[in-house]
């Protein structure tokens, strides 16, 4: 891997910081900075807790609960089986799995063998899965077969050395045997495939449970994920995450919350943002291992009526989502019949939340969303609102202790408080660089070694942080990150279509909704069937909502398409 080395902050720009606003408004026992010495691996995280946690909940899945001791088992029969086929230190393994009981015991098996996890969207299609597995170098792949398919049309171009198919109702016990019916009968979620040299996860389970897996000394600077991400150009990158960035933040997160968990030994975590996501992944697997609580796995966050079934039968101590879903949730049918006496917060992501959102949310629960900012480069979390806030804030809070935050001018000036500029973020959270891209990670890295984020923000008075817009053309759909030149990229593909232009626009259920414009080179080319083209070749949220065919495109003299002209455009004309 080749990263960056960033050149240490100069003078002026920490002398323009060195107040650091932000400290004067922790709450008491939340310390200024973590112990960045101490900072050790994931596995030393996850071997702590099924040690000093072993008869606790750590997972719960379709009604069924894993201890820790158990998920030990299972983590170390995953990573004995990854051994013995060959699997060596810093090798790369995919996970494509939604939230389903075996996700953990595969993450924690990949990382006790000292391999790095790849985490894949199952939703891809099979361009984008190529693409991913072929740029990360994977050697495994762990797949849901609910999305077999996808696999079997990418196999031919790619070089995996095995793959394992994993079912939804794995690690479940007796369970498990009645989730994989209704999973592969009666919604017909599994589609035929044929991947004969595919291993079965019992399989797997079975195999590595016959011996222990060989210790492999992983340090803090060894990598643990490929975290892929858009960046600034739309171009797929990973972001290179070591074991320092993420238990760094890990340890972050636990000085921020801490002081407002309490002592009690019974969290429950609904997870409903996938752990393929950064921000599950961090704040939910990861720091529910680090405090010994448990996560509640929703399988599938879609299913609103039966996320308020599991959620009524729940005594939910935390919860982490997005404004799409804490919108879903709050105007649900049955939802006033879930507990949420026992809730402690409500933790926000992903996306900007809404305040008609908050409101409902803190209507229905008593309790207001905690809203926090983070990139998949910052491991993720940067910034978070006081857990003790009564009523919702608007900003995104203050930045962790050991990170700092300036808001900088174009030529690199770091502005004062009120002023807007960029957002660049300098902490033990952020990532190493891009995976085998150097001339990515220079693009959003200061000669002075702030990472930059691409957002606009202001800083407030008190160190608050309040996002005003993104200087990037992202899209953030429910959020998920969608590249306008990945899309707009795929539509030219089409024969009938001369040129495409695509934007984001404001969709009360999403945030944001991909809408294109295209210019057609056969005119009976029909948006039904242009769609239908896109749909083959883009995950479902990168699909556009809305086509609009159109003669001409707002270009500059040099030909190239201005979106920003295109959207303020289409902005004047919304009523």
């Amino acid at each position: 891997m080749t990263v960056s080395t960033p050149a240490p902050a100069t003078a002026g720009a920490t002398d323009a910081y060195a107040a650091r606003p932000w400290l004067d408004s922790y709450p008491a026992q939340v310390p200024k900075t973590i112990d960045e010495a101490r900072i050790g691996t994931l596995n030393d995280i996850f071997r702590q807790a099924v040690a000093e946690y072993p008869n606790r909940a750590a997972v719960e899945s379709f009604g069924t609960r894993m201890t820790y001791a158990t998920l030990g088992r299972e983590a170390d029969a995953v990573a004995a089986w990854l051994q013995a086929q060959g699997l060596k230190k810093g090798d790369r393994v995919a996970i494509m799995l939604p939230n389903v009981m075996a996700f953990p015991a595969i993450l924690f098996g990949v990382l006790l063998a000292g391999g790095t996890v790849v985490n894949v969207n199952p939703l891809y299609t099979p361009r984008e899965l190529t693409y991913q597995l072929k740029d990360s170098g994977a050697r495994f792949l762990f797949v849901l077969e609910n999305f077999a398919t996808t696999v079997e049309e990418s196999l031919p171009d790619l070089r995996l050395d095995r793959v394992v198919l994993v079912t939804p109702g794995d690690l479940l016990g007796l369970k498990g045997a009645v989730v994989n019916l209704v999973s592969r009968h009666l919604k017909k979620a599994v589609k035929p495939f044929s991947l004969p040299q595919a291993v079965a996860f019992k399989s797997v389970i079975v195999q590595g449970g016959r011996q222990k897996p060989q210790p492999v000394a992983v340090s803090p600077d060894d990598v643990a994920f490929l975290q892929y991400t858009g960046g600034t150009t739309g171009v797929a990158k990973g972001a290179t995450l070591l074991h320092r960035n993420v238990a760094a933040n890990v340890i972050q997160c636990e000085a921020w919350m801490r002081p407002f968990f309490g002592d009690r030994q019974d969290h429950l975590m609904v997870t409903a943002l996938p752990l393929y996501h950064i921000f599950a992944l961090t704040v939910c697997a990861m720091l529910m291992t680090r405090i010994g609580g448990c996560q509640l796995l929703i399988a599938n966050p879609r299913d609103i009526p039966g996320f308020v079934k599991t959620l009524q039968k729940s005594r939910i101590t935390l919860m982490s989502g997005l404004n799409t879903l804490y919108n879903a949730l709050a105007n649900a049918p049955g939802i006033e019949k879930v507990d949420f006496s026992q809730m402690v917060f409500a933790v926000s992501g992903g996306m900007a939340t809404q305040e008609a959102v908050a409101k409902k949310w803190k209507a229905v629960t008593g309790q207001p969303i905690v809203e926090g900012y983070g990139l998949s480069e910052t491991s993720p979390v940067v910034c978070a609102n006081r857990l003790d806030i009564e009523e919702f804030t608007g900003t995104i809070g203050y930045p962790l202790p050991s990170t700092d935050v300036s808001v900088r001018a174009g030529d690199g000036t770091a502005l004062p408080p009120g002023e807007r500029g960029e957002l660049c973020v300098k902490g033990p959270q952020v990532m190493a660089g891009y995976w085998q891209r150097p001339d990515e990670t220079v693009k959003v890295m200061t000669a002075d070694g702030w990472f930059r984020t691409g957002d606009v923000a202001v800083m407030l008075p008190d160190g608050q942080i309040k996002i005003v817009d993104r200087m990037k053309d992202m899209v953030l759909v429910s959020g998920f990150n969608v590249y306008p030149n990945e899309v707009e990229d795929v539509i030219v593909k089409h024969p009938g279509v001369m040129e495409a232009a695509v934007i984001g626009l404001p969709d009360e259920h999403s945030g944001e909704t991909v809408v294109a414009y295209v210019v057609r080179r056969d005119q009976a080319l029909t948006v039904e069937e242009l769609r239908e083209f896109c749909r083959e070749n883009l995950t479902g949220y990168k699909v556009p909502r809305r086509i609009e065919f159109r003669d001409t495109l707002p270009k500059t003299n040099v030909g190239k398409v201005l979106r920003r002209a295109l959207k303020e455009e289409v902005n004047q004309d919304r009523p």
